[in-house]
């Protein structure tokens, strides 16, 4: 089994999803990146991870240049739309698909969704980390979606490193998780049945065992089921 897995733009971070991914599997994770302009090898894979980062380009869905925190050095504009381009490609060859932090807006992106550029003080202070450590909050699992019956739970806690979120959702979406602010914390497909597997969380499940989290049903899970779903 091959799963392709955006690069994040930082090793030790990308070591996280792979170890996450493989967990104690034969699976080979393939780093797709825009600088290796690799999208080719999309076309072995039988899976997709977008991986956390940078803010997407507001351009891509004409957000403002000027907010707070965007980033110093500017956007990876080319990483957005090479990453796009793997997320259109699977959907084309029906590929599963898992979007986490950055991963989950590029979805909402890609279907012509928004995002909320700066959660401000009161949201940052829920939700973004300080130093390299994430924050923790509680999160509420919605009735009938994949995640809820994914966790088999309606309720839990999650590690949390963001300062933007979803704000309009993306055509053919639906919200699966929220924070207990109302931030969207999960996103699948509105009318699944002919789809191919899609779930996007806004928290990191693959660095969630670093934080200490005992419980892994909002991390384990979501992988293991996103491994079934590519055997199936």
């Amino acid at each position: 089994m091959k799963i392709g897995l955006t690069y994040t733009g930082n090793e030790r971070k990308h070591e996280n999803y792979v170890k996450w991914i493989k967990a104690d599997e034969d699976i080979e994770v393939v780093r797709l990146d825009a600088e290796l302009g690799n999208l080719h090898e999309m076309q072995e894979c039988d899976g997709l991870v977008l991986s956390g980062g940078v803010d997407i380009d507001p351009e891509l869905y004409d957000g403002t240049l000027e907010y707070a925190k965007a980033p110093v050095d500017g956007w990876q504009t080319e990483r957005d739309l090479f990453e796009q381009a793997t997320l259109q490609l699977a959907w084309e060859i029906g590929l599963p698909v898992l979007g986490v932090c950055r991963g989950l807006q590029l979805i909402n992106v890609s279907l012509n969704g928004t995002l909320i550029q700066d959660l401000g003080v009161n949201g940052d202070e829920v939700h973004e980390g300080v130093g390299g450590v994430d924050k923790e909050h509680g999160v509420s699992l919605q009735s009938g979606s994949l995640l809820r019956s994914i966790a088999g739970k309606d309720r839990g806690r999650v590690n949390s490193a963001h300062h933007q979120a979803i704000d309009q959702l993306g055509g053919g979406l639906k919200i699966s998780c929220l924070a207990e602010d109302g931030t969207i914390e999960g996103i699948e497909w509105a009318e699944p049945a002919g789809r191919p597997f899609l779930l996007a969380v806004q928290w990191h499940p693959e660095r969630m065992y670093v934080n200490g989290f005992a419980d892994g049903f909002l991390y384990r899970a979501i992988r293991d089921q996103f491994i079934n779903a590519i055997k199936k």
